[in-house]
């Protein structure tokens, strides 16, 4: 990247993982309702999606939540051209587009390969039935 680039990018609007997480609370940083939240997404997922979009991004690998400091990466995503266009028509603010993604990452190539392949893995019928414990008398 130009150094030229770079304070362009820096006010790109930023979007974390965490945000469409539905593994985490609000409190933890989701921004948006459980039921239209997925499940782990990746930035790489992001990016895919943002690209399918025609939304210009950048994947920042280096950085991380402040809240979940261990999970690494975040997407700069710029909206609006410098007219003050949209670059797509459907998605015209930050909680739009992360209600477009968290619909979009489920069905993403790499997700639906990877739930293909564990799922004929695991096919095999459990041995272990009904509720273990002590018995009390």
């Amino acid at each position: 990247m130009d150094a030229t680039e770079l304070p362009i990018i820096k006010k790109w609007t930023v979007m974390y993982p965490v945000y469409i997480n539905s593994k985490k609370t609000m409190a933890e940083g989701r921004r948006i309702g459980i039921a239209k939240a997925c499940e782990n997404p990746t930035c790489v997922e992001i990016g895919d999606c943002c690209s399918y979009l025609k939304i210009p991004y950048a994947i920042e690998i280096d950085k991380a939540y402040p809240r979940d400091f261990m999970q690494r990466g975040r997407v700069r995503v710029l909206l609006k051209k410098e007219d003050g266009t949209l670059y797509n028509s459907s998605v015209s603010s930050k909680k739009q587009l992360m209600l477009k993604v968290a619909e979009m990452v489920p069905r993403h190539h790499g997700r639906t390969k990877k739930q293909e392949t564990t799922s004929t893995s695991t096919a095999g019928p459990s041995t272990k039935s009904g509720k273990g414990g002590k018995k009390r008398r």
